[in-house]
């Protein structure tokens, strides 16, 4: 997604965030028409909220449907702003793997996390959960991964580590780093 698509996806969920608390502050009374009108000079569309409540809504049935509308609007807006607010690390979405005019090539995040997991199972690992970020188009994997109790915990880990790397490098992954967790032991089955 380009920059300019998540500035305008931004400032859509920022408005349909900020619009209703407004409303409802203007409602409530908590903002007097008076603050607002000495601030934007909007006196008659002031005067059309001020008069704006939920009381104004008399049958059971409207006022549902407007509590339904307004917490779908609210949902809507708080998932447009969490999918491009990204918390901690930044995470891509693709990586160019050939940049060569005419040869681009790029594969996706989930695919480098499919990869890495398929490593680290190849490496005797069990269950391994792994996690992508990037860093000047370079990927850090993280792997979270269980033991069999036979086995031996920093050699599998070690191991795991250098598999994982080995089969992003094959690919010409660009990859910066690769942890290994130990969560724990695997059950036998």
């Amino acid at each position: 997604m380009s920059t300019f698509n998540r500035v305008v996806m931004l400032i859509a969920a920022l408005l349909l965030i900020c619009v209703p608390v407004f409303l409802l502050l203007v409602g409530l009374g908590v903002l007097s028409a008076n603050q607002i009108n000495a601030a934007t000079g909007y006196r008659n569309a002031l005067g059309a909220l001020e008069g704006f409540s939920a009381s104004s809504f008399s049958d059971i049935g409207s006022r549902i449907l407007l509590a339904i509308v307004g917490i779908l609007v609210a949902l809507v807006s708080l998932l447009l702003l969490l999918r491009e607010l990204t918390f901690g690390r930044s995470v891509t979405r693709k990586a160019l793997i050939d940049e060569t005019p005419g040869r681009e090539t790029a594969i996706t995040a989930q695919a480098v996390r499919r990869l890495a997991e398929g490593a680290a199972t190849e490496a005797g690992a069990a269950s391994p959960k792994c996690y992508l970020t990037s860093k000047n188009r370079r990927y850090e994997v993280s792997c979270d991964i269980q033991i069999p109790e036979t086995q031996d915990f920093a050699e599998l880990a070690s191991h795991t580590r250098h598999n994982i790397r080995r089969v992003l490098e094959e690919q010409r992954v660009p990859i910066k780093d690769v942890e290994i967790t130990v969560q724990g032991t695997a059950s036998q089955e």
